[in-house]
């Protein structure tokens, strides 16, 4: 059994005890990292409880959570006092109070090393299957070789697999079965360990026995351990696109500006770039997303992503920017085919809340404040659907469409009301002109549509014509079979099909 003592005489821990020293016999059964005030709905026997403390604000904080843990009872907590200058004496004295051992974990050790070292520990202890895991992971703990070391020892093909249904890992070729992720009784499925927008899962192709399933918990513990160190690496790469991304999001940064900030990502100056933005209203998720709806398009190499803070301005929530580069060869190509539907439609499978995603570009570095604008245009436009969750490209929308995007709404309102007039009072007269813009002016083709006689299309537009720009019989009415008229009114029709939340356009 792993004891708390044998947590506490790990050497490159240095964990050091402040409370509890005739309690460190207790067996610890797992790792728990938790910075909720209150955690007793999660907590359970024998639970190695991390706390970076953030839910520390003052003397008397320490006691309700103590005594969660104690009711739990939990084996011990180990905590980090870098974002409270030192372990509480509060805390020191709860602990003491409701015996409850207490560590201190150095500042400059990451919790993401002391759950490693403590589930190896753990696992120490295990026979069979989960020793040989174990052994393979020391060696190579990359997430491919993760799942095939668990496929080998538990007899059956494992996938590792997001909430969206992509394929992150695999020990086989084959995809796993439709439904499987989602309880398929065929199928054993375990939850990947961290609070993410994308929850992971590990997928095994069999039933398997309580054995086999604490080796597969022990398999998902080490990918939920993979995935946290892939994070950090990625983390710290991305940082070098952090001026660039900061840039994108202030429209008074220069073009000067974007292209030395440009420059320190390493990017081929010579390279087509797109600009996407994401927002999400409501919660602090737009680069995690993101990044799953980019996950099958680009690869590390030429993607730059990150949350820009402060620059959204819809309230509470988050946004993201993120540069990609573009080979050369398919930079004049709509990108990425079906994209904006494909992302939609995998976004969908994630959470409740909204969803908002614009992407602008191809375009040469010297055009990135450009392709910025397209983005935020884009996502404006996106804004405006009624779907959960909206993509639009800038390459798919119409040059009208973008500009109206980028337009105040009372801007629109009032361009829409004095162009339009009181045609709006009249809904078969509104149509029968939309549809006859549509047709590209021609009666024959509108009437068609319409199923109407083309003498009736024209009486209707010439009804039309006096109706709009406010409708006074003293003013003579409009032309629209002017092409400036048409494009005015076909233009108002768009800016009010966005007020009121029409995609029509």
């Amino acid at each position: 059994m792993t004891l708390v003592k044998t947590l506490l005489e790990i050497p490159g821990l240095r964990l050091r005890l402040h409370a509890g020293r005739d309690l460190l016999d207790r067996e610890v059964s797992r790792v728990y990292v938790t910075e909720l005030p209150d955690p007793s709905r999660y907590l359970s026997e024998g639970e190695f409880v991390l706390s970076g403390l953030l839910w520390w604000r003052g003397p008397g904080d320490a006691e309700p959570f103590v005594r969660a843990l104690a009711d739990a009872r939990c084996a011990a907590l180990a905590a980090s006092g870098a974002d409270t200058g030192g372990i509480p004496d509060d805390l020191v004295q709860a602990c003491r109070r409701h015996r409850i051992p207490l560590l201190e974990v150095p500042a400059d050790l990451s919790f993401a090393v002391v759950t490693e070292q403590a589930v190896l520990a753990l696992a120490a202890e295990t026979d069979g299957a989960r020793k040989r895991l174990l052994s393979a992971a020391a060696e190579d703990s990359s997430l491919p070789a993760l799942v095939a070391y668990g496929s080998a020892e538990l007899g059956a093909d494992c996938w590792v697999v997001t909430s969206t249904g992509r394929v992150v890992a695999a020990s086989t070729p084959e995809q796993p079965r439709r439904g499987r992720a989602s309880g398929d009784t065929e199928a054993s499925v375990f939850a990947v360990g961290g609070r993410h927008a994308v929850p992971w899962s590990l997928v095994v192709d069999a039933l398997l026995s309580p054995g086999g399933r604490e080796v597969a918990e022990e398999l998902a513990n080490l990918v939920g351990l993979a995935r946290g160190r892939r994070d950090e690496v990625r983390r710290a790469r991305m940082r070098v696109a952090a001026p660039l991304l900061e840039s994108l999001a202030d429209p008074s940064c220069s073009g000067a500006d974007l292209a030395r900030a440009f420059e320190a990502t390493g990017l081929p100056a010579e390279a087509s770039v797109r600009v996407l933005l994401a927002r999400t209203p409501g919660a602090g998720t737009a680069a995690e997303i993101l990044d799953e709806a980019l996950s099958a398009f680009a690869g590390t190499e030429q993607l730059f992503l990150g949350e820009v803070a402060g620059t959204h301005t819809g309230g509470s929530g988050s946004e993201a920017w993120a540069v990609m580069a573009v080979e050369p060869s398919t930079a004049d190509e709509p990108w990425p085919g079906d994209w904006p539907a494909r992302a939609m439609e995998t976004l969908a499978e994630l959470g409740s809340g909204r969803v908002l995603i614009g992407a602008g570009g191809p375009a040469p570095v010297h055009g990135l404040r450009g392709a910025a604008e397209e983005a935020r245009h884009a996502v404006q436009a996106a804004a405006a659907r009624p779907e959960r969750v909206a993509v639009a490209s800038g390459a798919g929308m119409g040059l009208h469409q973008l500009l109206l995007a980028g337009a105040p709404d009372e801007l629109r309102q009032a361009l829409a009301a004095r162009v339009l007039g009181e045609l709006p009072q009249h809904p078969e007269l509104l149509r029968t002109v939309r549809v006859y813009l549509e047709c590209s002016g021609s009666p024959a083709k509108a009437a068609k549509r319409l199923h109407v006689h083309v003498n009736t299309l024209r009486y209707r537009i010439a009804r039309a014509g006096e109706l709009l720009g406010g409708g006074s019989s003293s003013e003579a009415p409009c032309d629209l079979t002017d092409f400036r008229t048409q494009v005015d009114v076909y233009l108002a029709l768009s800016a009010e099909a966005r007020t009121v939340g029409i995609d029509g356009t």
